[in-house]
């Protein structure tokens, strides 16, 4: 669909951030799967070795493809489920307030935060709304057997894929509320010295002092110091839990990044690779900069690689989300399917949103920076490009929405609308059919 709506230029833009979305992605299971067999291990794996470990650990669901997708989804489910229960278990024995779970759910309002907690908050959302997972939803719904001939049949799959989506989501909610209820009522206004408190009588966690300073500033929390804290406090089975659930995230991770990049790979290029080409690619680009980091670095430049590469999917975000109200909301793609007024209004506020955050967590960022001038021209050029490339992108949505305006213009003919693509808005055209 990709290949045939956008022009050449566009096209492959979209897919380099798309990829990008991908690496980082990958990169953070690297980050996690590394830290997990750290722990686990009693910290006798380094974490470099843990980095080079996840090299293989892709190869291993490559196994169950053979045997079909359905194998692959009882796989994926067993890993939700172990994530579920894992976390589960921590926000269970930490017990915060429910009252206020309730109140950040729907209250999301943060009193006081500064710019690091603003890159956080930002990543958040790149970290659960992944870019490339949109295009990898879209993509599975053709694994199913329907006649797509038939309407009635669409429209009963639509109902079911709404279903099984709907379940998804909620799932992956519930355990993000897990992750960050547990932390944030556990570390929420805890100093260094506090945490050290807690680790004092553990005869497991001797190097405790080189994680947590003796000092009054505020717990720097990440993925490593999240465990000894688990640990600490409510006992090491509780640390070697939290460790087998980012183990789990990870492979998870491993495998929705994998079959996304092939989809993406296909819808962009048309071209099309073996799966163990595309997870030995991505995972060795993944693999450099993390291996480099982790072996000469400390393990909190490793851990706090997190915060940006979550804003950097948050960053991709547009570049799935636009395309995908673009093609649903074509009658000439979609026929009778076509995106409502409701959806379509929702769809482009949601929209809005997100660039809007993007644009003012950038401009955040430049005024909080103290980077060289040099530095400053490339984040302001690549905002402006950014910018600029949001605006293509709308105008191609305007134009697939039903915008004759738009479309009649001679510069949107030459530089938006495909030539070999029909966007007129005559009859419509059932191509959900075929």
């Amino acid at each position: 669909m990709c290949y045939r709506q956008y022009k050449r230029v566009p096209r492959i833009i979209l897919w380099l951030m798309v990829e990008t979305a991908i690496i980082g992605s990958d990169i953070q299971e690297v980050i996690g799967t590394a830290i997990a067999i750290f722990l686990l291990s009693n910290k006798v794996i380094p974490l470099w070795a843990g980095t080079l470990i996840t090299i293989l650990d892709t190869f291993t669901f490559l196994f169950l493809d053979k045997y079909g997708l359905r194998k692959l989804e009882f796989l994926f489910g067993l890993l939700i489920s172990v994530m579920a229960f894992t976390f589960g278990y921590e926000y269970v024995v930490s017990a915060p307030p429910q009252d206020a779970v309730l109140k950040g759910m729907f209250i999301p309002w943060c009193e006081g935060c500064d710019s690091r907690t603003l890159l956080q908050a930002v990543g958040i959302v790149g970290a659960v709304i992944m870019p490339h997972n949109l295009y990898l939803h879209s993509a599975l719904v053709k694994s199913r057997d329907v006649d797509r001939r038939k309407a009635s049949n669409v429209r009963e799959a639509n109902y079911y894929f709404f279903i099984e989506a709907s379940i998804a989501l909620f799932v992956s909610f519930i355990i993000n509320v897990f992750v960050v209820a547990v932390f944030a009522h556990g570390l929420y206004g805890q100093t260094n010295n506090d945490v050290l408190g807690k680790c004092e009588n553990s005869t497991m966690f001797s190097d405790i002092s080189s994680v947590f300073p003796a000092d009054d500033e505020l717990v720097d929390a990440d993925l490593y110091k999240g465990g000894l804290f688990l640990g600490c406090t409510f006992g090491i089975a509780a640390m070697y839990i939290w460790a087998v659930g980012i183990l789990a995230a990870g492979q998870s991770s491993t495998m929705t990044g994998t079959y996304a990049g092939q989809f993406v790979m296909e819808g962009f290029l048309n071209l099309q690779w073996a799966r163990w080409k595309r997870v030995l690619v991505t995972r060795m680009i993944a693999i450099v900069p993390t291996f480099c980091v982790a072996f000469f670095s400390r393990i909190e430049d490793l851990t706090g690689m997190n915060d940006i590469l979550n804003a950097v999917m948050a960053l991709q975000l547009p570049f799935a989300t636009i395309p995908t109200i673009a093609f649903t909301s074509n009658p000439n793609i979609m026929g009778e399917f076509v995106n409502g007024i409701g959806n379509k209004i929702v769809s482009i506020l949601l929209s809005i949103l997100v660039i809007a955050i993007n644009i003012f967590f950038v401009i955040d960022q430049v005024n909080h920076s103290n980077l060289h001038s040099g530095w400053m021209v490339l984040i302001v050029l690549f905002g402006i490009a950014y910018i600029c490339f949001n605006i293509y992108l709308v105008i191609h949505m305007a134009v697939n929405m039903g915008s004759e305006r738009l479309a009649e213009m001679p510069i949107v003919q030459k530089y938006v609308t495909h030539t070999s693509n029909n966007l007129g808005f005559g009859p419509h055209r059932n191509t959900y059919a075929r």
